[in-house]
C-alpha cells in the first residue's frame, strides 16, 4: 500500500509546524504527516489550496510547482498529468467558488501520489470537512 494511504495523508503532506485537523500528533512517520481518516487528509489538501488561492496561487501551474517544487519532484510532467486528468488549462486562473475544478484537482493529486485513483466518497468527505470551515 502507498505510504499516502498507509497514513491517511493522500496528498503526501510533509510534517511541519502546522497541525491540522484531524491530524495525528506525533506523527508516526519520520517525514509525513498522519491522518485519523482519509477524509481529514483530503481536507488538508483542500486547506492548503485555499491558502494557495489567497497567496495568487492561483493556476495548476502554480500551485503544482508550489506543492511538488522542482527540486523535489518532475513537476512539468505533474502540472501535465494533473491537467490531463482535470482537462483545466495550467494557466487558467482559479476561483475559490470552482469547487468542482478543486475536487478534480485534489483527485487528480492523490492519483499521482499514490499510483492509484482517489475513492471520491473520501474526496468529498474532505471537501465538506473543508467547506464546514471556510464558508
Amino acid at each position: 500500500m502507498a505510504r499516502g494511504l498507509r497514513n491517511n495523508n493522500p496528498g503526501n503532506l510533509i510534517t511541519t509546524g502546522v497541525v491540522y485537523d484531524g491530524e495525528i500528533r506525533p506523527s508516526q512517520d519520520p517525514v509525513f504527516r498522519q491522518f485519523k481518516t482519509m477524509a481529514y487528509g483530503y481536507r488538508a489538501i483542500f486547506m492548503l489550496m485555499a491558502y494557495y488561492l489567497n497567496n495568487n496561487i492561483d493556476t495548476i501551474e502554480k500551485i503544482i510547482t508550489t506543492y511538488a517544487p522542482p527540486h523535489e519532484n518532475q513537476t512539468g510532467a505533474y502540472i501535465n498529468g494533473v491537467c490531463r486528468a482535470t482537462g483545466i488549462p495550467k494557466n487558467r486562473k482559479l476561483e475559490k467558488t470552482d469547487g468542482a475544478d478543486f475536487i478534480n484537482i485534489v483527485s487528480a493529486i492523490s492519483h499521482i501520489e499514490n499510483g492509484i485513483k482517489a475513492v471520491k466518497t473520501d474526496v468529498m468527505a474532505g471537501y465538506k470537512l473543508q467547506t464546514e470551515i471556510t464558508d
